[in-house]
């Protein structure tokens, strides 16, 4: 099994009666790998999740972890695995300790210690029941439980819901340790920003089918650039037309305003300098910007 990659997609389908929530996703995630899944609300990255927790049969295609079918070795996998559900369902009338020694009951394991040093961490009481809990603090609970046992892959469905800006640089920390440890970890969310400061690679699922994948360090090499020129001198678009990669060019009372991607500054840069320019700016976008220029999904988007 160590041989086995963390996670493998394989052609996988998901119909429920005439809908199609997943379509032909095929896709592998490596050991040590941070991998966002990024879409919109109901893209298909929870019946994903499902499919590989084996709490969804697919209707065509394979999901496996560490070379074990989501589907027929479920409970083989469930011990491999640390697992965030979107919506985590809790024990109303037990205690954040009862449920950590509940839970490490179940995995034959004493995970009491390091559950304490992850709550201490993340700033939740134990001795708290569920019931009592605020939203932000369940979604620690629920991190809690999913960590503490140092399973090989981390399975996380919008595991930031809730949490304030700190907890969350909290989080990111306990991720890349994890990672650090040899450990994987899938995190499905639908806002780029909450994923670029721990993945490495991001999947791009759209009305159930993955229409990109990218290493963010490439993705942050196509970053768009708003550019801004004032020139002394009348100019017009067509002077600036037919470079690869300019988008939204538009001139107004002598001042040129575009988008462009690292690849194109170089050319238009040359274009600009032919002319007596008054004056010259050029910032970088937010990578959320880049990513929803090139996979934007209009009205559907939720981020």
């Amino acid at each position: 099994m160590a041989e086995e990659v963390p996670v493998r997609l394989e052609g996988l389908t998901k119909r429920f009666g005439g809908t199609t929530a997943l379509d032909g996703v095929s896709l592998s995630i490596g050991a040590g790998e941070v991998f966002g899944y990024l879409g919109p609300n109901g893209a298909g990255k929870t019946t994903t999740i499902r499919l590989l927790m084996g709490m969804l049969r697919p209707t065509a295609g394979r999901a496996q972890v560490f070379g074990l079918d989501g589907w027929d070795r479920a409970v083989e996998v469930h011990r491999l695995v640390g697992y965030v559900p979107g919506e985590p369902v809790l024990y109303d009338r037990l205690t954040g300790h009862q449920h950590v020694r509940y839970f490490s009951r179940l995995r034959g394991r004493d995970d009491a210690a390091r559950a304490a040093a992850l709550a201490g961490r993340l700033e939740l009481d134990l001795a708290r029941p569920a019931k009592a809990l605020s939203r932000g603090n369940r979604q620690k609970l629920a991190v809690v439980l999913a960590l503490m046992s140092e399973p090989r892959l981390l399975i996380l469905d919008e595991p930031t819901s809730g949490l304030d800006p700190l907890v969350q640089q909290v989080f990111q920390t306990l991720l890349r340790e994890h990672t650090g440890r040899g450990g994987t970890v899938l995190f499905s969310s639908h806002v780029l920003g909450e994923v670029q400061r721990v993945a490495d690679r991001i999947g791009v699922v759209r009305r159930g089918r993955l229409i990109a994948v990218e290493r963010l360090q490439e993705l942050s090499a196509k970053s768009l650039h708003r550019v801004r020129a004032t020139f002394t001198d009348d100019v017009s678009a067509a002077d600036f037309g037919g470079i690869a990669g300019v988008r939204d060019l538009a001139v107004n009372d002598h001042t040129l305003t575009c988008s462009a991607p690292q690849t194109s500054l170089d050319a238009l840069l040359k274009r600009v300098s032919s002319r007596s320019v008054d004056d010259f700016e050029c910032a970088e976008a937010e990578l959320e910007e880049t990513f929803l220029t090139y996979y934007g999904t209009g009205a559907d988007h939720a981020g």
